[in-house]
């Protein structure tokens, strides 16, 4: 795995071993990231299941001002900090070691510190109750997470549909690329 663009283009960021964490490909990264271009200038990014960290380190490399990560897998911790230790970027990306049930549910911002732009969430494949969960919390009661225009995007298997709406929360675009969807979410105005 490598950072496809900005500051830190090209540097290579190690995955956890095993199958249990499954990280964004190179290139449907690239893909989310070329769509979400216009936003990441000084976006606030949330990663919820981070995993190695790649699409938060990706975001953080393409401008972003402020990047939480949130993970709760041991092995995937252990590498994510390693790749934040590796490219100097362990006081600049915060990290939560929780489940992601549990920061949705302590997090409450005060105010627009805690907002965010950009909200993205790719637990694991097995674990398809999580994309109810988490998604259902940001269209609902953790919806104060969200900045004004806010995106959530959800990546998941292309054969695995999500729900058009989660709350608060409305499906305005899908991508297929491979074996990946990627499914784009809006607060309803």
């Amino acid at each position: 795995m490598r950072i496809i663009a900005g500051t830190l283009r090209r540097r290579t960021l190690e995955a956890p071993p095993g199958l249990a964490t499954r990280p964004t490909s190179d290139r449907l990264r690239e893909t989310l990231f070329n769509i979400l271009a216009q936003r990441m200038d000084g976006a606030r990014f949330l990663d919820l299941y981070a995993g190695s960290g790649a699409v938060g380190i990706e975001a953080a490399s393409r401008g972003a001002a402020k990047v939480v990560l949130v993970e709760r897998a041991e092995p995937a911790l252990k590498v994510l900090r390693s790749n934040l230790e590796k490219l100097g970027l362990r006081a600049a990306i915060r990290v939560e070691a929780i489940p992601v049930a549990a920061f949705l549910r302590r997090v409450r911002p005060e105010s627009a510190a805690m907002q965010f732009d950009v909200v993205f969430l790719d637990p694991p494949y097995e674990a398809a109750a999580e994309y109810e969960s988490a998604l259902g919390r940001l269209g609902g009661s953790a919806a104060k997470l969200l900045a004004d225009d806010a995106i959530v995007i959800a990546e998941h298997r292309r054969k695995e549909k999500l729900e058009e709406a989660y709350g608060s929360l409305r499906r305005a675009r899908v991508l297929e690329q491979g074996d990946a969807g990627l499914s784009f979410y809006q607060a309803a105005p």
